[in-house]
């Protein structure tokens, strides 16, 4: 496959794997309730500890996907998947239903954005920056396909027939995707002249030895806070705009949040292909606390909610982006499956278990303070964000001669690739990555 067909195949599996185990699960929710004769918090509550399962697991199925490669990794996801969601159909009680949600989101480790990311480092290698962001622009219309498609099956034919429509799309769409990205190209031999100081910058990134080891902790740190605010935001929305006396702005906010996401990520892949990721990773955490503290500066006013929803779909959709490609550009395409496993871990407890911080926050202090908290919480991953460029900055990759990513070499003195500066990299280091084996398998 070429690198289009796999940002296209890729981006189909992500909108099937992402509307089917988590955006279609609340418009199922009030159904499963019922049908379980349970509280509908008790639904969400299991989804939420389910999620929590798949972030405890993404470390292992980071170290999966680099011994075993991404293609393989995810197509037994597709399978797992479609496991867990036929047993969610067939779950004759609550625990059975909540043990098929934990096989649905150990699944979801193994097919979404963690494994999707690896998958085009592995086939590209570093020069895959460009089609992780190609990659979210598609995705980002999961929300907007699958919400109503969940509806109107639903509707039609019930929740539990819905769970097994969408097992068939894991085993008839996705799998067979996973099946052919898993083929590995062979290897090509590669071109004379690239020298040792760019092999080791395309495998290794931009930062080394006790830079690396700061960075990495940083980057985990700036990532548990944007997930924090992004998952405390969004699931609370609607009670949050009502608390405000916006209640009735919540339908249009919605409605504008998805499209806004998928604005920013398009606006990216036209003009940000020469911005350093670490100045894309910050504009995406400001956007996030700026709508924040709009909202509560604002409120009740209409216009400012939908400046809220504006500010924080574009920051929340470029997050998406930022969460592959700024591991890559500082930390290289060496290991990249097991890094990646590892942020996710990151990103999916504080994601799981910050819906509740919010809630507990609110009842017991108010809208405002729990709004008050977020944004400053916001605030703290934009000045973590400006330590790593900082760093970044502090450990330029050109050559001693002065010379950067960007220029053409004009003699047998390759530099070396500034790898925070886009993804316009000389020509001799993409055609260097080219030659190397596109799958570690």
């Amino acid at each position: 496959m070429g690198r289009r067909t796999d940002i296209a195949a890729l981006g189909l599996s992500q909108i099937v794997g992402y509307g089917t185990l988590y955006y279609g699960f609340a418009t199922l929710a009030p159904s499963m309730a019922r049908d379980f004769d349970r509280p509908t918090a008790w639904i969400f509550g299991a989804f939420s500890g389910a999620l929590l399962v798949g972030g405890v697991v993404a470390p292992s199925a980071g170290h999966l996907i680099d011994r075993l490669g991404s293609g393989r990794v995810m197509s037994s996801g597709s399978i797992l998947a479609a496991i867990g969601l036929a047993a969610e159909a067939f779950a004759p009680s609550f625990g059975t239903f909540v043990f098929a949600l934990v096989i649905g989101q150990i699944a979801a480790t193994l097919v979404q954005y963690g494994a999707a990311f690896p998958l085009l480092v592995q086939r590209h290698g570093t020069s895959a920056g460009p089609s992780i962001v190609h990659l979210t622009l598609i995705a980002g219309f999961a929300s907007t396909i699958f919400w109503p498609v969940t509806l109107g099956l639903h509707d039609t034919v019930g929740w539990r027939n819905t769970c097994l429509a969408f097992a068939a799309l894991h085993l008839l769409v996705c799998l067979p995707i996973h099946l052919g990205l898993s083929r590995a190209s062979a290897p090509r031999t590669p071109p004379a002249g690239p020298s040792h100081d760019v092999e080791r910058m395309i495998r290794n990134g931009r930062l080394a030895g006790r830079a690396r080891r700061i960075g990495l902790t940083l980057v985990g740190i700036a990532f548990a806070f944007q997930s924090f605010v992004g998952a405390a935001v969004l699931v609370h929305m609607p009670p949050t705009l009502e608390a405000l006396n916006l209640g009735p702005a919540g339908v249009l906010v919605g409605a504008l949040f998805g499209p806004a996401q998928v604005a920013s990520r398009l606006v990216n892949m036209i003009f940000g292909r020469h911005l350093p990721q670490t100045g894309l990773a910050l504009i995406s955490a400001t956007l996030l606390a700026a709508g924040v503290a709009l909202l509560l500066a604002t409120a009740p006013s209409f216009a400012g909610a939908l400046a809220f929803a504006l500010l924080f779909g574009m920051g929340n959709g470029l997050f998406s982006i930022v969460g592959g490609t700024l591991p890559l550009v500082l930390f290289g395409a060496e290991g990249y499956g097991a890094l990646q496993g590892r942020i996710m871990a990151i990103r999916l407890v504080v994601g799981a278990t910050a819906p509740f911080l919010f809630a507990f926050a609110m009842d017991r202090y108010g809208i405002h303070a729990a709004l008050t908290a977020t944004a400053v919480i916001g605030t703290l991953a934009v000045v973590t964000l400006a330590a790593i460029a900082g760093i970044a900055r502090s450990h330029p990759s050109s050559e001693p001669d002065g010379k950067t990513a960007g220029d053409t070499p004009t003699s047998n003195t390759d530099p070396s690739p500034d790898l925070s500066q886009g993804w316009a990299t000389v020509p001799l280091i993409r055609e260097r990555i080219r030659c190397r084996p596109s799958n570690a398998i």
